[in-house]
């Protein structure tokens, strides 16, 4: 079956009425202009001819008349005929995906790990309703909703590519990793593995059909998350910090979409660890992209530490008391260096 129906059947299908409230790849229709635009690709090479200077036109026909089997491409990198709405759309497209798949993770991770009087009430109306196995239903959903759309977007603009012999395709993609939008790379995509991960654990393996898709290997010698896509092609999350070259500690995820121990990339910041990421000045850079304004909206990986908690108990006892250690020594030589500004010695 071919994807274009697949993706069809996914979006009419089962979860129709749960991905009504959501936005999404319209592939057929950004299919349709590729299409439309291969069959009037003679006609787009005159447009491009006419924005060309003359020089470059006799250049052109030159090539061609060297290379006839490139005739059946629009021989720009840009094309006249699609690029007016097809990038533009899609970025549009990209963006409201990415919006609508972290703003739902975020709620439904919140859920799973709430804390106070919200913890209590949850905990309370278990009693009465099987809650988790809702979340693990509503996280299944969100998970094919992400991986179907990635793959669209991925299949789309390999298509322009084909159609139009260009990079563009790559481009955007380059595009969407630096506007922080690209599906596959969202750290709420690791937490609701860890999500999944967490609950079968947790459950004695009664959600092991919701995390079929997720594995995590902390025992090799780079500690991975694995993501297995359709066709299987597999994503790896590493849970290796790159600072200190150990698996994270109560991690963080950047807005670039690096992980960093919370104690690391403070220190990558310069600011103390209780005063939090929050607190880094708006230059400071990521230490792996160098990427500047990227801590203030950093995603604190609870999920992913309560993993690392379960599977690597003594290891995390020890390191918990380091970083409590850490953080007592660094408040205390805060404090003091305050106290001796505000006497004046």
């Amino acid at each position: 079956m071919k994807f274009g129906e697949t993706f069809r059947e996914y979006l009419h299908g089962d979860q129709e009425k749960f991905l009504d409230k959501f936005s999404h790849v319209e592939y057929k229709r950004l299919k349709k202009v590729l299409k439309q635009c291969r069959s009037s690709s003679h006609g787009s090479q005159e447009i491009c001819r006419n924005s060309l200077e003359e020089e470059q036109v006799e250049e052109e026909d030159h090539h061609q008349q060297s290379h006839p089997d490139f005739n059946q491409f629009c021989q720009c990198q840009s094309c006249p005929v699609c690029d007016q709405m097809f990038f533009s759309e899609l970025m549009k497209e990209v963006s409201e995906i990415a919006g609508c798949f972290n703003s739902k993770a975020r709620r439904l991770l919140h859920l799973h790990v709430a804390r106070g009087m919200q913890g209590y009430v949850l905990w309370f109306r278990q009693c009465f309703r099987d809650d988790k196995l809702a979340m693990a239903e509503e996280g299944k959903m969100l998970m094919e909703y992400v991986t179907m759309n990635a793959i669209a977007i991925r299949k789309i603009l390999k298509k322009y590519d084909k159609v139009h012999s260009s990079v563009n395709g790559n481009i955007f993609k380059s595009k969407m990793r630096a506007e922080h939008i690209e599906l596959l790379q969202s750290p709420w995509l690791i937490e609701l593995g860890a999500l999944f991960l967490n609950i079968n654990g947790l459950d004695g393996g009664r959600f092991s059909e919701f995390c079929g898709n997720f594995s995590c290997d902390l025992d090799a010698s780079e500690p991975v998350m694995r993501l297995t896509l359709p066709n299987s092609v597999t994503m790896d999350y590493s849970l290796t910090c790159p600072i200190c070259l150990d698996t994270v500690f109560n991690p963080y995820a950047l807005s670039c979409g690096h992980l960093f121990c919370k104690s690391c990339a403070c220190s990558a910041a310069f600011v103390p660890i209780f005063l939090g990421l929050k607190e880094a000045t708006l230059d400071s850079k990521c230490s792996i992209c160098r990427e500047a304004g990227v801590y203030q909206n950093a995603v604190h990986m609870m999920e992913l530490d309560l993993l690392l908690k379960q599977r690597c108990k003594e290891n995390w006892k020890e390191r918990m008391v380091a970083e409590r250690a850490l953080i007592v020594k660094q408040t205390k030589e805060y404090w003091d260096m305050q106290t001796k500004y505000a006497i004046g010695y």
